[in-house]
C-alpha cells in the first residue's frame, strides 16, 4: 500500500515559516500540537502496522524548496527499504523556471511540483494566490511541467475548479493530483452539492486524478459517515483508476489517529477498488517501480 500524501519536517534542518510562527491559527485549525520534528521513523510506526509500505511526499512551506528536497533526498537515500517519491515546491511563473526544475530533476526521487492555487477562502484573500491562474506563465509553466515527464499536484477550492479546468485542458500532457478532493470547505448538504458540481469541471479531463486526503481539514469531528458523500462522490466521478488515498498526515493528526483514517477510507471504499485506491494509481501516477 502507497500513502499518497504526506511530508516530514526536521525544524533544525528546513526552515520553515509557519511551523516556527506561534499562536497563528490556520483554516486547519491550531497548528501548535504538530509544530515539532515530524520524521520518517513516526510515520511509519503509523503507517507500517496497517499494510503500508511506501509513500509520496509533498512539499510542505519551507522557505526554500530547494533545500527541503534535497533534505527529503537525503531521507530517501537514508532509508532505501521504504520507497519514497516526492513532489516539490517551484513557482512556475519564475523566469528562471528551467534552471530551478533542472536542479529539482538532479534528485531521483523527485516525480512532480505543486504550487497551491488555493488553501480556504479566509486565507486565499491575503496570500492572492488565486491569481495564478490568471497568470500565462502559470499555463507556461505546467506545459514545461509535463514536458519534463514530472507530475503537478493541485490544491484549491471549488469555487476555483472552473476557471481552473480552462487552464488545464491547455495542458493535456500534464498529469494533476487534486488534493483533499477540492477541499469541499462549507460541509452544509448546500455546500457539498455545489462542490460535486464544480468538480466535474475537473473529473471531466481525463489526466486529472483525485487524492482522497485532508477531509479533516474543514471538518474537525469529521466521522466516517460525514465523509462518505466526499468520497464516494469522488469515485464515481474520477472512477477508482484515478483515485488515491493519502493520510496528509501529520495535519490530519489533529483530529483523528493514522489507524482511524485508514479505516474509514477502507469502510467507503468497495473492497474490489481498495488495490487500486490504496496503491496502484499512486503507484502508476507517482512511478513507482
Amino acid at each position: 500500500m502507497i500513502d499518497a500524501h504526506h511530508p516530514l519536517w526536521d525544524l533544525s534542518a528546513v526552515y520553515y515559516p509557519w511551523l516556527i510562527a506561534r499562536g497563528v491559527k490556520r483554516f486547519f485549525g491550531d497548528p501548535t500540537p504538530i509544530q515539532r520534528d515530524y520524521l520518517l521513523d513516526e510515520f511509519r510506526a503509523d503507517a507500517s502496522p496497517l499494510g503500508f509500505t511506501g509513500s509520496v511526499h509533498i512539499q510542505v512551506g519551507a522557505e526554500d524548496g530547494l533545500a527541503e528536497a534535497r533534505w527529503v533526498q537525503s531521507v530517501a537515500d537514508a532509508n532505501p527499504d521504504w520507497p519514497m517519491k516526492q513532489v516539490v515546491f517551484c513557482d512556475l511563473t519564475a523566469p528562471d523556471l528551467n534552471q530551478k526544475l533542472d536542479a529539482f530533476q538532479h534528485l531521483p526521487s523527485v516525480v512532480g511540483v505543486r504550487q497551491i492555487v488555493g488553501r480556504a477562502p479566509e486565507e486565499d484573500a491575503a496570500t492572492g494566490t488565486n491569481d495564478l491562474l490568471d497568470n500565462p506563465k502559470f499555463a507556461e509553466g505546467l506545459r514545461e511541467t509535463g514536458a519534463r515527464g514530472l507530475s503537478f499536484d493541485l490544491q484549491l477550492i471549488p469555487e476555483l475548479m472552473g476557471k481552473t479546468a480552462k487552464v488545464l485542458e491547455k495542458s493535456p500532457e500534464t498529469k494533476v493530483a487534486l488534493c483533499h478532493a477540492g477541499s469541499p470547505h462549507d460541509r452544509s448538504a448546500q455546500g457539498l452539492v455545489y462542490w460535486a458540481e464544480q468538480l466535474q469541471h475537473l473529473s471531466a479531463l481525463p489526466h486529472v486524478y483525485c487524492k482522497l486526503s485532508g477531509l479533516g481539514m474543514f471538518d474537525y469531528n469529521w466521522t466516517t459517515e460525514s465523509i462518505r458523500p466526499i468520497v464516494e462522490t469522488c469515485l464515481e466521478q474520477f472512477g477508482a483508476d484515478r483515485c488515491m488515498f493519502g493520510s496528509n498526515f501529520p495535519v490530519d493528526k489533529l483530529y483523528s489517529d493514522y489507524a482511524a483514517v485508514v479505516d474509514s477510507c477502507r469502510r467507503i471504499v468497495s473492497q474490489s477498488h481498495q488495490n487500486l485506491v490504496f496503491r496502484e494509481t499512486a503507484a502508476c501516477f507517482y512511478s513507482f517501480s
